[in-house]
Parts: C-alpha cells; sequence; structure tokens
C-alpha cells in the first residue's frame, strides 16, 4: 500500500504514521527524521537544511524530492509518506518517480488541526534528542519534569519551537500544502479521507483513522 499522510506541523502525524505503519506493514518515511538525520551529520546538505528549518521555513524542493525519491526506493512497494510531499511540485514528482515503476499512490489521509491548537500544542513539546521521546508541559508530562522517563536524558525545546515560527509554518504550510491537498482531491482513481484532528487525544484521532481504513480494505 502505498499512502500519504498529510497535515499541518503538529497535527500527530508522526504518531498516527508509526501506528499505521505499524498495522498495516507499511515503511514509515518520516522527511521530517530524515532531514534532521541529515542535520546532524554535519554534511554541507544538513547545514543547509539546519539552516532552513531553524527559521521555520521548508527544505527547498529539489533537496527534498533527492531525498525522499531514494527513501522511496529502498522502501520497496509498501510505505508511508509523513510530511512528504508538502509542495505541489512535490507531488507532481512523486507521481513521476512512481510512474516509472509503473505505480501510483494508493491512499492519501488529511488530518486536520485548528491554528490555535498546533501553535499549543508545538510550544508546549518538549523532546528527548537521544531516545527521540517526546513529551509536553500539560497534555504528556514526564514523570520527572525536564528528564525522559525511558533514558533518563535531559529534554529539550527546540529553537524552532517558538510561537513566532510555528505561526510562519502554519503560514507557508496554507500557502504551499492546500494546493497539495486541492492536487489530491482532483486526482482520478486516488483514494482520500480526512479526520478532524482538533481537540482529540491522539487515541481518538487513530481509532477514526482505523475505521476509515477498515471501511477500505
Amino acid at each position: 500500500m502505498r499512502t500519504v499522510l498529510l497535515g499541518p506541523p503538529g497535527a500527530g502525524k508522526g504518531t498516527q504514521a508509526k501506528r499505521l505503519a505499524e498495522k498495516y506493514s507499511m515503511e514509515h518515511l518520516s522527511s521530517g527524521d530524515i532531514f534532521r538525520a541529515e542535520k546532524a551529520s554535519g554534511s554541507e546538505l544538513g547545514e543547509q537544511i539546519a539552516k532552513r528549518i531553524d527559521h521555520g521555513k521548508f527544505v527547498p524542493d529539489p533537496i527534498v524530492v533527492e531525498m525522499m525519491t531514494r527513501a522511496i526506493v529502498e522502501a520497496g512497494e509498501s510505505f508511508l509518506l509523513d510530511g512528504f510531499p508538502r509542495t505541489l511540485a512535490q507531488a507532481r514528482s512523486l507521481d513521476e518517480s512512481l510512474a516509472t515503476r509503473s505505480a501510483t499512490l494508493d491512499l492519501v489521509i488529511l488530518i486536520e488541526v485548528a491554528d490555535d491548537e498546533v501553535v499549543e500544542r508545538i510550544a508546549g513539546r518538549r523532546i528527548a534528542p537521544e531516545s527521540g521521546c517526546v513529551y509536553h508541559v500539560t497534555f504528556n508530562p514526564p514523570k520527572v519534569e525536564g528528564v525522559c522517563d525511558e533514558s533518563g536524558e535531559a529534554l529539550v525545546h527546540r529553537a524552532d519551537d517558538c510561537e513566532e515560527i510555528i505561526r510562519q509554518r502554519l503560514k507557508t504550510y496554507h500557502e504551499q500544502t492546500q494546493p497539495v491537498i486541492d492536487y489530491y482531491r482532483n486526482c482520478e482513481g486516488l483514494d482520500m479521507f480526512s479526520v478532524t484532528g482538533t481537540n482529540k487525544m491522539p487515541d481518538d484521532v487513530t481509532e477514526s483513522i482505523f475505521a476509515a481504513m477498515q471501511q477500505r480494505i
């Protein structure tokens, strides 16, 4: 199954993608994880990516397409794309890449969340750099303040998780990703559905997605 998961930053795509990938045996390809790995490598490309991400901007299409196409080829026939495509050019490049393998997307899932809730979610997020665990100061606090439950490492508040940058990311999302949503809605033969994440806990969103998936399998 070749699937795309769309939604604004802070919509919980990472959480839902992991659950979907596990339940339906898909390779989870997160653009954020792939970019952060490149950023951590200290390469020249990683430095370019870091500058864009730290200022709340998207990574340029040519770089994104190159990195994600490589990951898709390595993943095989069943994958879940999380955070890609984010622009219309990326969506068309993805279609072209799949077409060279006589393949197409099967499904697009959209998680919709109100902007103010996105800001609240992301601004309160705290991350464990080594373990990758994610907490929230209000909704999912660690047992000991500022310390990861699993690894014991200090939690960090990422530089790009401040309100000013979050608002900029949302503005960019609406400008660049809405055309992608419209594009997929008008693609003949492509199945697409949306669920709301506003005022919902992650388990409730998962239940909604799984219920919609069950109707399609």
